[in-house]
């Protein structure tokens, strides 16, 4: 078998010549993405912004896990819960040049196991540590190369 951490973070989407179901390979796991039926799409996966959750989420559970596994913490069970909105910030300083939106995830989390208050209250700051998260609240520069030519294209995130 070969070592999992050598290919960790490749990913590869196709999508056909209609609609909006995409094929995922995620380090040789397969996934689904689509959109609701009601934007075009089949519903036959999450959607993007649910894979975004379903990382920060996974991450979340796995990183207390490890955290109270090495403490050596009675943590049964995490159930993390999150939501996705957009809102339009009226304040923001540069609402003259661009619209400004800003995302924000809830994100609640359900403790089981017989930890202390002071234990439950550790767990919620280390979920503040997860790397997805760590990611997610820096922001992410992103560089899209087209393959044929090799041209590299700056997307509008890579100035963010």
């Amino acid at each position: 078998m070969a070592n999992a951490a050598s290919h960790e973070g490749t990913v590869t989407a196709r999508i056909g010549p209609t609609g909006y179901r995409v094929e995922i390979d995620a380090s040789g796991h397969a996934l689904v993405a689509d959109e609701p039926t009601e934007v075009g799409g089949t519903d036959a996966g999450a959607t993007p912004y649910d894979l975004v959750l379903a990382a920060l989420g996974a991450c979340t559970a796995m990183t207390l896990r490890m955290y109270a596994d090495r403490k050596k913490w009675p943590l049964e069970g995490v159930v993390v819960h999150m939501h996705h909105a957009r809102s339009h910030a009226v304040d923001e300083q540069h609402c003259e040049n661009r619209p400004a939106r800003l995302d924000q995830i809830e994100r609640t989390l359900e403790i089981s196991g017989s930890l202390t208050h002071e234990q439950r209250v550790k767990l919620a700051e280390i979920a503040e540590r997860c790397p997805v998260h760590r990611t997610l609240d820096a922001g992410v520069r992103i560089t899209t190369r087209l393959s044929a030519t090799g041209a590299v294209v700056d997307s509008p995130s890579a100035t963010a």
